[in-house]
């Protein structure tokens, strides 16, 4: 391996205040918070991602976070890194590449802000870190992750945690542990529950008073813009889009936007609802093949994911409300046509 290059050189033009580094930029979340620096004009930006931007292909260079020469070399130095940057599906194989990308790569994010004297980062963790976290969970509860995508983002918080703490008193660690994100052109778990009502094919499993806690993508990324200008230091905060809302109230006001009856219709038991996600997961094994059904699915469906956010203590206020961001997004997927429009995968 090259050595990094010395953290000493003088600045770029381009590390100027306004310019922000963006780890995994070519993803959902990732293009819509470019898209809103592209919009309000405030900031520029350069995407880092192991593919290009289909929607800022001038912005974009290509980059892997396992491979620090490259990162560091394309790194704007002096400029806040906004790490999106992760391994995240539920059905990823080998189960190592949660470990060499989240936990090694965030590493290598450190190293590399380091040689090019970078000074703050804003980094995507999740709520996942918690597990099965009781209801209203805040910042401070246990850390209790239940896969290899929540045990290894709590790997990268400490990765972080250490390269602030070398210089805590000129460096800038913001980590935000989103909830379920969704939003228009998203093809994650919220969109399938939401084609699978359009479609009649839905059925509650469980008794559907567990409730959800949900962030809309455009919240999200106003909210990361806002972090940009939190103070030195070191800030955690959950993100949340609030009232949560109970399966049962989500999926009668989705039917209630789509014209239907406000009702929730079929219902399957708990239990029969894992044999089947258990089924599936044996027929996933044997074919090589992934369905939207799963055990692990199944359960994440009918757990109470109910958190709280410090978001409100930073000043921010969320641009949009949690019921408008459901009927913009119904009515872009499945009342309105955007034939064309790039698509993202997601959870």
């Amino acid at each position: 391996m090259t050595p990094l290059p010395d953290n000493s050189a003088p600045m770029s033009a381009g590390a100027r205040a306004g310019h922000v580094n963006v780890i995994g930029g070519s993803g959902f979340i990732g293009t819509r918070l470019c898209e809103r620096f592209a919009r309000e004009g405030g900031r520029a930006f350069t995407i880092i991602d192991k593919v290009a931007s289909r929607r800022f292909p001038e912005n974009s260079v290509i980059g892997d976070i396992r491979d620090i020469d490259a990162l560091a070399d394309r790194l704007i130095p002096g400029s806040p890194i906004i790490h999106l940057a992760a391994e995240h599906r539920d059905d990823v194989r080998p189960l190592s590449l949660y470990h060499d990308v989240n936990v090694v790569g965030t590493a290598n994010v450190c190293r590399a802000a380091t040689a090019r004297n970078i000074d703050t980062i804003l980094f995507t963790s999740s709520v996942a870190v918690y597990g099965m976290a009781p209801a209203h969970t805040g910042e401070d509860g246990a850390i209790r992750p239940f896969n290899e995508y929540g045990r290894t983002k709590w790997g990268a918080e400490g990765e972080l945690r250490r390269w602030h703490a070398e210089a805590p008193d000129r460096r800038t660690l913001v980590i935000v542990r989103p909830t379920v994100v969704f939003g228009e052109n998203n093809r994650g778990n919220v969109y399938n529950l939401l084609r699978q009502i359009a479609t009649g094919r839905f059925a509650m499993i469980g008794n559907g008073r567990n409730h959800k806690s949900m962030a809309y993508v455009g919240n999200v990324v106003a909210f990361f813009d806002h972090c940009l200008s939190l103070p030195v230091g070191l800030h955690l905060c959950n993100y949340v889009d609030e009232p949560d809302l109970s399966m049962n109230d989500l999926v009668c006001r989705v039917r209630g936007l789509m014209g239907k009856a406000p009702s929730v219709g079929l219902r399957i038991p708990f239990a029969l609802g894992m044999a089947i996600g258990t089924a599936f997961d044996g027929v996933a094994r044997m074919s090589g093949r992934t369905f939207p059904i799963s055990r692990v699915r199944v359960r994440k469906f009918c757990a109470e994911t109910s958190f709280t956010s410090a978001a409100p203590a930073t000043g921010f206020v969320p641009p949009v409300t949690l019921p408008t961001a459901i009927e913009r997004t119904v009515r872009h997927e499945f009342l309105e046509s955007h034939a064309g429009e790039e698509l993202f995968a997601g959870e």
